[in-house]
């Protein structure tokens, strides 16, 4: 069952889709899938236990995907499009492309983030200095979830064309276990 989303400034601000399982016994699970929010539900789950539920998972799913800080860029948007515009159509099939992408300095627990209902990019302040496929594959990441949201085999699948992935992602891996223990370098040496 498809419902459109009744309030368009509510926390879903996407369709919703609710689905009974007969299998499923007492979870609720949510997910994004072109952009419609899933909520899988028992079975036996009255209309009441439904609606609480449909309106617990759409608020997390919004929490976790949909909200975002306003972007505050320290270097000029359109250079950082262009750079997404080339990136979509080098490794991406020209899918993922945000509307706005931007530098911000709230982020320092991750290295960007990416809100697909506002089809926008936010890259932290500590990525400027890396290398610049390290910065193209978390771009790329970032596009990518614009086109599946959660990091599912579809997520991955479509970040296999880029041939730094692998490298980019232990990278970033070892800049945060050294950021974490305020080890210090110079990423010019890496």
């Amino acid at each position: 069952m498809t419902t459109p989303d009744a309030d368009p400034s509510g926390p879903a601000r996407l369709p919703v889709e609710v689905r009974r399982s007969a299998r499923r016994k007492r979870t609720v699970s949510a997910d994004i899938r072109d952009g419609v929010i899933r909520i899988s539900i028992p079975g036996h789950f009255s209309a009441g236990q439904e609606r609480h539920w449909v309106e617990r998972m759409t608020a997390r799913m919004a929490a976790k995907y949909l909200d975002a800080p306003a972007i505050t860029d320290d270097r000029p948007v359109p250079e950082l499009l262009q750079r997404a515009e080339r990136l979509a159509g080098q490794y991406l099939a020209g899918r993922g492309v945000p509307t706005t992408i931007g530098w911000v300095t709230n982020q320092n627990s991750r290295w960007a983030s990416a809100t697909p209902a506002r089809r926008s990019v936010r890259l932290s302040h500590r990525l400027q200095g890396m290398p610049d496929w390290v910065v193209d594959y978390v771009i790329l990441h970032e596009m990518a979830h614009l086109v599946e949201p959660s990091h599912n085999a579809a997520f991955w699948s479509l970040l296999t064309s880029y041939p730094r992935t692998e490298t980019a992602k232990a990278f970033l891996d070892g800049a945060a276990f050294a950021a974490h223990r305020n080890l210090s370098g110079d990423l010019e040496e890496l």
